[in-house]
């Protein structure tokens, strides 16, 4: 889209069709409101709120609601203060977490960004709340909304000095009644290479930063674990190709960890708390910078791991759990290990280093194919809000009519590994979603199209997986099955 006037009708269309859904990105403006410490998600959705329809934003009432309504964490203090010393009702937008308690009959309330409470019954919710927002508290493990919070002296039955804050209102953040049949049917209206601008946008970049669709279709693929439930994917890149962004800032049911320790307990259960850990609550998380990240005790996270990554469910003590998350492994690499026929993952922490675990990763993404963020990468002008888009990508994992035409379009080996067969069905199911998800049917989808966006890349990317445990294990064979995309149709 080069020529200025097919690039103009294209925005046209996409404000005409998106009519509400669409958001004017500038990257100075992100930039500004990043340093706030907001989220992709929320700032399109704050930028709509005060922009008008030609995007020009009224900077100064956006300041003063950020300020008002989406504190950080280091102002938490001060709000417990002021509710415990001077009796304030707070009014606020922040991630909740909630939980019964089935010794108490109490509904218990944690906000995880704040990191309170320390103590079991600081945080409680209002019988009352609890009935009226019940289906909204808990449809997911975590949720956004309005809090309104105030502190209670004897507020828990039973013990008449213990002050607790206390939920007395939510309002949930669904600012967009997402129609997925309409997004669905919506994709009919673009070309190909106008919905892989469409794509880049809602999260973040501009069409203009990519020499070609080969590159489009790279960065795209980050997008796969978004779209496709337990989808697991290992990414090696040099620094600054705009991983860890994506990762943390465009969905709001994503999590990612930076570094650090990363303990059983963090990630599956915590058995002194008693609390399903983090990859029960979000539809993906990504370990970033992974040379630097630790394992206190890598033979029970590598146990953990072979379960959850093969299965989604996985046990701890008499614990037994399950999750939809996938598991996505981020971390740089020396240029001259940019080939898969070298041994990459001895970049990756010794827990890796076992074939056995690695073969339950799905696919691998050449991070190097990508180029380095510059001022030309950031998206400038008119694009789907990130935060619709993300509500999209989530409801798009429930969608079972995809997998089942992955089923009926491939025709596999009687004697294919069930690894490599899996994997490559995944990864297929997950770029018909991203980039024919009006395809809910067999044929609406050209044979060439599977083939090409969906197959070809899903089978590269199991087929590094499949180079790199011949590396390491030699009982593993490099070869693939030869796997076929069935007769024309569409």
């Amino acid at each position: 889209m080069a020529n200025s006037s097919v690039h103009t009708e294209y925005v046209e269309k996409l404000k005409s069709i998106f009519t509400g859904m669409v958001v004017y990105k500038d990257a100075a403006r992100n930039k500004f409101i990043s340093s706030m410490g907001i989220p992709s998600f929320l700032r399109d959705w704050l930028v709509m709120r005060f922009s008008d329809e030609t995007g020009r934003i009224d900077t100064a009432s956006l300041q003063t609601y950020i300020e008002q309504f989406i504190p950080r964490r280091e102002q938490w203090e001060r709000l417990k203060t002021s509710m415990v010393k001077e009796g304030a009702r707070i009014k606020f937008l922040a991630k909740i977490r909630v939980e019964m308690d089935v010794k108490t009959g109490e509904g218990l309330f944690t906000l995880p960004d704040f990191g309170f409470p320390s103590r079991k019954y600081e945080a409680i919710i209002l019988d009352k709340v609890l009935l009226e927002k019940k289906q909204v508290l808990f449809e997911d493990v975590e949720s956004w909304g309005v809090l309104q919070l105030e502190w209670r002296l004897g507020a828990i039955p039973g013990f008449k000095n213990h002050g607790a804050i206390v939920l007395t209102d939510f309002q949930p953040f669904k600012p967009y009644k997402v129609d997925l049949s309409f997004f669905q049917e919506a994709r009919a209206h673009f070309s190909l290479d106008e919905w892989l601008d469409t794509l880049l946008m809602a999260v973040d970049y501009s069409p203009q930063g990519f020499l070609n669709n080969k590159q489009k279709l790279t960065l795209i693929s980050r997008l796969l674990p978004f779209v496709e439930p337990r989808l697991n994917i290992i990414e090696l890149a040099p620094k600054g190709t705009g991983k860890s962004y994506l990762f943390s800032q465009i969905s709001k049911y994503g999590w990612l960890i930076s570094g650090g320790n990363v303990t059983r307990a963090r990630l599956f259960y915590d058995v002194a708390k008693r609390l399903p850990g983090l990859i029960t609550r979000h539809d993906y998380l990504a370990l970033d910078e992974i040379q630097s990240i630790t394992f206190p005790d890598e033979d029970e996270i590598r146990g953990a791991l072979k379960g959850y990554l093969e299965s989604g469910e996985f046990r701890v003590g008499d614990y037994k759990g399950i999750g939809e998350a996938g598991f996505v492994l981020l971390g740089n690499i020396k240029q001259r290990m940019m080939s898969e026929e070298k041994n990459m993952f001895q970049e990756l922490p010794r827990i890796f280093h076992e074939s056995a675990l690695l073969d339950r990763f799905h696919g691998f993404i050449l991070g190097w194919k990508l180029p380095r963020m510059k001022e030309n990468m950031k998206a400038q002008g008119w694009g789907l809000n990130a935060e619709y888009f993300s509500e999209i990508m989530h409801e798009l994992r429930k969608d079972i009519r995809y997998r089942a035409i992955v089923d009926e379009l491939l025709d596999i080996p009687k004697g294919a590994d069930t690894r490599d067969t899996e994997a490559i069905k995944r990864l297929s199911t997950g770029y018909i979603k991203l980039l024919f998800p009006h395809a809910t049917s067999p044929n609406a989808l050209t044979n060439q199209d599977f083939q090409q966006y969906c197959f070809n890349p899903a089978f590269h990317m199991r087929q590094i997986i499949r180079k790199q445990l011949n590396i390491l294990d030699a009982e593993y064979s490099i070869n693939m099955p030869d796997i076929n995309v069935r007769g024309n149709h569409g």
